[in-house]
């Protein structure tokens, strides 16, 4: 078993206009240390790294520092960030829900909620600073779950990519990759060589999680939007799991 590692500190790509914090906002910040409270905050403690794209723009790609607070096994809320460091950038929301909730959802509400599956299954989607035990436990309650994300901000990327130095435009609603090659090799290389992160070594220890996985809806949303793609066992889209070998639903969660 791997040891627990450290967090390394994940910086923002680009800073905002301006020319730092004037004095009032120095003195607001140290009255709202004293006198405020940050408690709807306080829990948000569970952090997790991925990567999002915008749906329907498979180019415009970005890497997600998620912090995420548990309300109970159905639901999660998270804030995004563009790093892990107290100069990281506020770029968005996502909220995930488990596969009972989402089965509730109407028809047309579907199609705003990714699937979850292959982030968990590759490999691609981490805690870092969880001991393993307890970042694979976590991540099988995720598995058949789904995420709503809204991005506000696209503030560059990590492997050079440009960005805005302000929150522009309406919000984005993001995608999860599903297959193997649409996520671009250089965000993945640069955040898990950044980070220290050995993703075929998760890859490997989450393959118990496939007879798990049922077919989930958005699988294919993008497909046709990415070339030269690869399949992944036990990542199947709900419209095909007829005909798909490896789609067959597993009994359980």
């Amino acid at each position: 078993m791997a040891a627990n590692p450290t967090i390394t500190e994940r910086h923002v790509p680009i800073r905002p206009a301006g020319q730092g914090k004037g004095a009032w906002l120095a003195s607001l910040e140290t009255g709202a240390e004293l006198l405020q409270t940050a408690a709807p905050l306080k829990d948000f403690d569970v952090y997790v790294v991925g990567f999002h794209c915008v749906k329907g723009e498979p180019d415009n790609q970005m890497e997600a520092h998620h912090y995420c607070r548990v309300v109970n096994d159905d639901l999660l809320q998270c804030v995004l960030f563009d790093g892990n460091t107290r100069e990281a950038n506020l770029i968005g929301i996502e909220y995930i829900i488990s596969e009972s909730l989402f089965d509730s959802l109407p028809g047309d509400e579907r199609g705003y909620w990714h699937p979850h599956n292959y982030e968990i299954l590759s490999g691609q989607l981490v805690a870092p600073g969880l001991p393993d035990v307890a970042e694979k436990a976590f991540f099988k309650q995720l598995m058949n779950s789904y995420g709503k994300t809204w991005h506000t901000w696209h503030t560059g990327r990590h492997d050079g990519g440009p960005g805005a130095a302000l929150p522009l435009g309406d919000p984005k609603l993001m995608w999860s990759f599903n297959r193997d090659g649409e996520c671009h090799e250089s965000l993945k290389t640069d955040r898990d060589q950044a980070m220290g992160l050995d993703v075929a070594r998760k890859h490997a220890e989450r393959q118990s999680f496939v007879e798990l996985a049922h077919p989930q809806h958005g699988v294919d949303a993008m497909a046709d939007d990415f070339e030269r793609t690869t399949p992944l066992p036990g990542v199947v889209d709900i419209h095909r799991a007829g005909t798909a070998t490896e789609g067959k639903p597993a009994a359980g969660r």
